[in-house]
């Protein structure tokens, strides 16, 4: 049985101007006392405004020494114009949520390391020391580093993938625990110590590894499945709730299984009081069961730096559908990419792959966010979500190679996932006798199938009228470009050759295929049996 790590943190604003009758002080009083209740340690993330409240400050500096305090960073009014800067927010607003006035991206980065500087040097002066810890919505990677290299910050967090709630986009990442990013991109994890922001940056919310993915977009963006204890088909039903902790703490995780409790004193503690309390009883129970371990942000951040000194490779497995869909799905991240394993009754796809490359430049290092959204993404090879339509699902599956070169779609029930180091093992028992193994390592993917002469392949699909990243296809190799930057993925075991206008089948050398995502130098280190077959897909230069 592995044991898992449990942050709770509840971030606090100091005003609401959508509501500004709601009772922001209750719901850190009521968060308090839960958490006193059951004797857990917790972290506070205080915004700007709640920072020179003394309401809120003084709730705080009565918590026990179990307890950590840090800064949740986004703009507001009173921090912008103590920096001598214009308030751009909409009349009224003295915290505007939109990412151009609200996050640091927002202000030049000279600018977001002036309003740093300030809050830091408040949050000192009221309490003592520099915090340990800091969270927002993003943090992009030039004030990252700032925290880290100027105040010694110890973890961080951010929000769990999305598209467009809220107006922000972040998508490609790594999907749960933590990981160190990349100087170039907050949201990319680095592959090289001397590329990386040496903090680990915590996902938050606790997204649903099988329905979040998937989520419509309606007006504000994606429908929400995590943890938040406000929404009701998730994070306050106690059904799903117990299936999500299961599923963190019992399925394969390579690592740890992690997720975040809490909830921003915004909504209201009506809103949020049942689904919060039914989940902070039970992480105590889990905790005094010796299921997982309850820390502050610092204090898992400081664990994970003791052990990793790269990014490790993470793993989120869930075999039982909440829903009774028979839907499972697992998700692998390493440092060097991401991908999602997907079924649905007998049918398989692999729905996302996203490459991990630290070269690859966030938007806004060096510029302004200038829109009320924003977006952070990684490098797509597979994108099930935005590469679909309503009529067919975009993604990778395994077929049987018919006699006459047509494709048929291999189904099964049965799987086994198993967890080594850093590898991740999934069984398929298929229908007709055949049995498909998946092996994900940290720089490659790797398929076999059983019996050795089925005719088999790897089939991408996609909607043909959306634009993709696949540029090129070659024997060896698959040429993309997202947002004008050029990667590629390898396939030093297999052929890829074309299918359709929007589809690619790779066949296996000796029934086998390996999609390496490394970089180059790597794959010559870890593959030099594949020298040939490497040089052959690099001939044109």
């Amino acid at each position: 049985m592995q044991q898992g790590f449990v942050n709770i943190i509840n971030f606090i604003r100091g005003t609401e101007p959508r509501n500004p009758d709601l009772d922001l002080l209750e719901p850190v009083i009521e968060q308090s006392r839960l958490i006193k209740k059951h004797g857990l340690p917790a972290t506070w993330l205080l915004q700007y405004d709640a920072l020179i409240n003394d309401n809120f400050t003084s709730v705080l500096k009565r918590l026990d020494g179990r307890q950590e305090i840090g800064i949740w960073l986004e703009m507001v009014q009173p921090l912008v114009e103590r920096a001598g800067l214009p308030w751009r927010g909409r009349p009224g607003y003295a915290w505007d949520w939109h990412a151009d006035i609200s996050f640091p991206i927002g202000y030049t980065p000279s600018e977001r390391e002036k309003l740093t500087d300030i809050f830091m040097a408040d949050f000192k002066e009221i309490f003592g020391y520099y915090p340990r810890s800091v969270g927002s919505w993003i943090i992009d990677a030039h004030l990252l580093s700032y925290l880290f290299d100027r105040y010694g910050i110890t973890a961080a967090c951010n929000c769990r993938d999305q598209w467009g709630t809220d107006g922000y986009t972040l998508w490609g990442g790594y999907f749960s625990q933590a990981y160190y990013p990349s100087r170039m991109n907050s949201l990319m994890p680095a592959q090289h110590t001397e590329a990386q922001i040496d903090v680990p940056v915590f996902r938050m919310l606790g997204s649903d590894p099988i329905y979040q993915y998937d989520a419509k977009i309606e007006e504000n963006g994606q429908n929400v499945f995590t943890l938040e204890p406000v929404y009701s088909v998730s994070g306050a039903s106690s059904e799903w709730v117990s299936w999500f902790f299961e599923t963190i703490l019992d399925g394969p995780s390579l690592t740890f299984g992690y997720t975040h409790v809490g909830q921003e004193n915004s909504f209201g503690w009506p809103a949020m009081s049942e689904g919060l309390t039914y989940q902070v009883e039970l992480v105590a129970q889990l905790a005094a069961a010796g299921r997982l371990q309850v820390k502050t942000l610092a204090e898992t951040g400081e664990i994970f730096r003791s052990r990793y000194r790269l990014t490790p490779a993470s793993a989120v497995t869930a075999l039982s559908d909440w829903q009774g869909q028979r839907r499972k799905s697992v998700w692998y991240c390493s440092r060097y990419y991401r991908a999602n394993f997907f079924w649905e009754n007998k049918r398989f796809r692999i729905r996302d792959i996203h490459l991990f490359d630290e070269n690859y430049r966030e938007r806004y290092l060096e510029s302004t966010c200038t829109t009320p959204g924003c977006t952070y993404d990684t490098l797509p090879v597979m994108e099930g979500f935005l590469w679909s339509n309503d009529r067919y699902d975009a993604g990778i599956r395994l077929v049987e190679v018919l006699s006459g070169g047509q494709c048929r779609e291999i189904q099964g029930l049965d799987i086994d996932v198993k967890d080594g180091t850093g590898e991740l093992s999934i069984s398929w028992n298929c229908e007709r006798g055949i049995k498909a193994n998946m092996t994900c390592s940290p720089e490659r993917l790797r398929f076999l199938l059983d019996p050795a002469d089925t005719a088999w392949g790897l089939h991408i699909s996609w909607d043909g009228s959306k634009e993709i990243a696949i540029t090129e296809i070659e024997k060896h190799c698959l040429s993309c470009r997202h947002n004008g930057y050029a990667y590629e993925v390898l396939c030093p075991r297999g052929r890829i050759v074309k299918d359709s206008d929007s589809s690619i089948l790779i066949v296996p050398d000796v029934n086998e295929i390996i999609l390496c995502f490394s970089t180059r130098g790597s794959l010559l280190e870890a593959d030099l049996y594949t020298l040939a077959q490497y040089k052959e897909c690099r001939e044109r230069g």
